[in-house]
């Protein structure tokens, strides 16, 4: 009866470190908004730049990124400092978002060498898609899922559009991948903040 008990016990302690890590995981969806609304700013007026405008270097609104990739820097030293309890899914996907994003660097530095323009869209889509399904999967997240799913059609769309246009794909893959997923997780944020007092 007693070692029922203990057993019993263990399965409880592995349930919520399992819950624990969710709850990690899912925080205040604060960087998927954040690169949510960067990603589709910086399309939109990409977009908006060039073909309205005729402008060559609309692309230099991409710099944007690096304030984000800064302010993810210091977002996460904070939050690691008041980690109390790590995962291991938690390792697991830094890697493979950190994988990604070396991928897409030698892939988009492969493509502009050989000139292959339209081919980086496709490209940054297809590779979007994997790390965002991956997460999704881990977690049982369906808006991940979902929105890893959405950077592949459109990838697969870029293929009957003009270029142009493939750069608000990107800000749809922002809003499906990053946006939706990110007020989901504000959401519940808020909801589990109001529940619990903090």
């Amino acid at each position: 009866m007693n070692q029922q008990l203990n057993e019993r016990e263990s399965l409880a302690l592995i349930e919520s470190m399992i819950n624990k890590a969710k709850n990690n995981f899912s925080e205040s969806g604060t960087l998927f908004l954040v690169w949510g609304f960067v990603i589709l700013i910086c399309s939109v007026l990409h977009f908006v730049t060039t073909c309205f405008f005729d402008y060559e270097n609309g692309g230099y609104v991409w710099g944007l990124t690096w304030l984000a990739t800064i302010f993810q820097i210091f977002y996460l030293r904070k939050k690691v400092r008041k980690q109390k309890v790590k995962s291991y899914s938690d390792d697991i996907i830094k890697y493979i978002w950190i994988t990604f994003f070396v991928v897409m660097v030698i892939m988009v530095f492969i493509l502009i060498w050989q000139k292959s323009y339209i081919s980086i869209i496709p490209a940054i889509l297809v590779l979007y898609g994997i790390p965002t399904l991956f997460t999704g999967l881990l977690f049982k997240f369906r808006p991940l899922v979902i929105g890893g799913i959405c950077c592949w059609l459109l990838a697969l769309a870029c293929t009957f559009t003009h270029w142009h246009f493939q750069l608000l794909y990107i800000g749809a893959a922002g809003i499906a991948a990053w946006i939706i997923p990110g007020i989901y997780l504000r959401k519940k944020f808020i909801k589990e903040n109001q529940q619990y007092g903090r």
